[in-house]
């Protein structure tokens, strides 16, 4: 795999997992993840991806903010069903990530290190995602707005040209820059943008967390300029 140079770019997300250490996968349980496993574990690489690898970045970088995340460690509620449209895509980069699964995910051992119904389905929360630390129940909200980074005219003629099986072999190369220009575009240039990538505290005063009043009594998370140098 010869992935496009700006990948090297986006920041990587090093976690802990106890059952890769109990295990003996890894020295301390600590395994790396970068963009480029994204893209591999689901075949490709669109905003679709980004967004599910930098949400994932930035929740976890504000939950852990003087530590390595735990993996196995985070609930993640996502308020669309995996079964819906592409929130299945992001569900498996969110796993991948944090080890959260569905019914169908690890048991454990022993009867620790279950990772199954960790990822949920809960359509009350205000944004896309929520992601909760299991130990202290600290959690924040998540969502993108892709809008703001649209399909350049060129790309979206091109994509016409592909729908309609006149794209020639000149045109799906240059299909594939572009499509891959505006992903670069996400994770590169806008990664810090509030208005593109929202990430905020949930206040857990509020005698109900889950509806959509706890919007208003949330804080932003800074970007990665705050992340701790060994997640670089």
């Amino acid at each position: 795999m010869t992935p496009p140079p700006f990948f090297d770019q986006v920041p990587r997300l090093r976690v802990r997992d106890p059952l890769a250490e109990l295990l003996g996968c890894c020295e301390g349980g600590v395994i790396e993840y970068g963009y480029a496993d994204a893209v591999r574990v689901t075949g490709h690489s669109c905003p679709l991806v980004a967004t599910a690898y930098w949400l994932t970045w930035r929740a976890l970088d504000a939950l852990y903010p003087d530590a390595l995340p735990v993996r196995g460690g985070i609930k993640v509620d996502m308020r669309e069903s995996a079964r819906h449209g592409s929130t299945g895509v992001t569900a498996t980069v969110v796993q991948m990530l944090t080890g959260a699964a569905g019914s169908s995910g690890f048991k454990g051992i022993a009867g620790r290190f279950s990772r199954a119904g960790l990822q949920r389905h809960a359509p009350q929360i205000p944004l896309a995602m929520r992601f909760t630390r299991l130990e202290t129940g600290a959690a924040v909200d998540a969502a993108a707005d892709l809008s703001l980074v649209p399909a350049s005219a060129a790309l979206v003629e091109l994509t016409q040209r592909l729908e309609r099986g006149t794209a020639d072999d000149a045109a799906l190369a240059a299909l594939g820059r572009l499509w891959q220009e505006r992903v670069a575009t996400l994770l590169i240039e806008r990664a810090d943008d509030p208005a593109v990538f929202l990430v905020r505290h949930v206040d857990r005063r509020r005698d109900d967390p889950g509806v959509s009043s706890a919007i208003h009594v949330m804080r932003p998370v800074d970007g990665r300029q705050h992340a701790p140098a060994a997640r670089r």
